[in-house]
């Protein structure tokens, strides 16, 4: 098998379940452990692997609002917009986008107002953003 073969079998064992052990992985991916460890080192290495994380159902959560918020940047103030947005907390993730707006990010906060206290106080402020689009998560389907 090739090499980018296994790398992707990996990846999609760990997207599956980012808290299996390296035996579990390495049994689901038909590969040995030290495999599996020379594997994930190197994608970490790589920044193929970024993080590790929980994945959440909104609805279940008691006090908590998840939403998905598209950010309208002025294209001359995009380095400035980028840096400001990755320093405010309440974004859990941000990324660019090719879609409706030129960047989505994951905003997590208590509730309604809390929420819209962080896009006007926090994500609105930073210097460039024109817009904020926010979509709140009702119930995780898949």
């Amino acid at each position: 098998m090739s090499s980018s073969s296994t790398a992707d079998r990996i990846l999609d064992v760990l997207e599956a379940d980012a808290q299996a052990s390296y035996a579990e992985i390495a049994e689901r991916a038909d590969v040995s452990k030290p495999t599996v460890r020379k594997y994930i080192e190197q994608l970490e290495d790589d920044g193929v692997i970024v993080g590790y994380s929980a994945e959440l159902d909104p609805k279940k959560l008691s006090g908590r609002t998840i939403a998905i918020v598209g950010i309208e940047v002025e294209s001359d103030h995009y380095v400035a917009a980028t840096r400001g947005l990755k320093e405010v907390d309440a974004i859990e993730r941000l990324y660019t986008s090719s879609g409706d707006h030129m960047f989505m990010a994951e905003v997590r906060a208590e509730d309604g107002e809390d929420l819209g206290n962080v896009i006007s106080d926090h994500v609105l402020a930073v210097e460039g953003v024109e817009a904020a689009h926010p979509s709140v998560l009702q119930e995780r389907l898949k």
